[in-house]
């Protein structure tokens, strides 16, 4: 239990690198950090080509446009699979070095013991914090939908449940009821579906995006967003 209280609440009073994928369990998660320490920025890792996050396969300037809206910086790299950590600890060594004492990441499900996270926080002698970790899935997006923020269906697995239809979707307390009823677990959790935020009460403004067209890869689909102005926006 020791454990469990200090990873929901190890970011209190401390400066803390979130570990962002820009879909909604890592910037409720963010949310929830910032009442308790101080952000001093994301990191975001990019696919090898640098073309996509590895995460949820975000463009970059889409990134950069929530990193600007939140006014947050971002610690970004591309990677392999086969150098993700290498390159994910280069990030942490130089977000320590910005003054960063904890990783805070969007977990939800992960064993107590002998995660990934743990591992490369305790490498990079930092704390780890998870404020959503065993937190109830429904009761996870019921407070995000609550707390007003906007995110929208841009990945899905076909073979988990979802449909091709779903992407683009925003989700809604009505949404969430229907996804229950499919049986899906309505954070995703399982790889059914990820999400990209466009707005919510840490983002200073809405972020303009145009939705292109869906792109199909064996099981899954994907509806990639642009920005509607991106003008002001710098780059990767």
């Amino acid at each position: 239990m020791a454990e469990l209280i200090d990873w929901k609440n190890s970011t209190r009073g401390h400066k803390f690198i979130v570990s962002f994928s820009g879909g909604k369990d890592s910037v409720l998660a963010l949310y929830k950090a910032v009442k308790v320490g101080e952000a001093i920025g994301l990191i975001i890792m990019l696919e090898e080509e640098g073309k996509r996050s590895r995460s949820h396969g975000m463009r970059p300037e889409l990134i950069r446009a929530q990193a600007k809206s939140i006014d947050l910086p971002v610690y970004t790299a591309a990677a392999s699979w086969t150098d993700y950590e290498k390159v994910f600890m280069r990030l942490l060594e130089k977000a320590k070095n910005k003054g960063a004492e904890v990783l805070v990441t969007g977990d939800l499900d992960i064993p107590a013991h002998g995660c990934w996270h743990e591992k490369v926080t305790k490498n990079a002698g930092l704390k780890l914090g998870m404020p959503l970790w065993e937190m109830n899935h429904h009761e996870a997006v019921e407070e995000f939908i609550n707390l007003g923020f906007v995110t929208i269906i841009v990945t899905v697995n076909l073979s988990l449940g979802m449909q091709e239809d779903d992407l683009g979707r925003t989700l809604t307390h009505e949404y969430v009821k229907e996804l229950e009823a499919r049986g899906i677990d309505p954070c995703g959790e399982g790889g059914e579906f990820h999400t990209t935020v466009i707005d919510g009460p840490i983002f200073k403004h809405p972020l303009p995006v145009r939705k292109c067209k869906i792109i199909k890869d064996g099981e899954y689909a994907f509806l990639p967003l642009e920005l509607n102005q991106m003008s002001d926006m710098d780059t990767l």
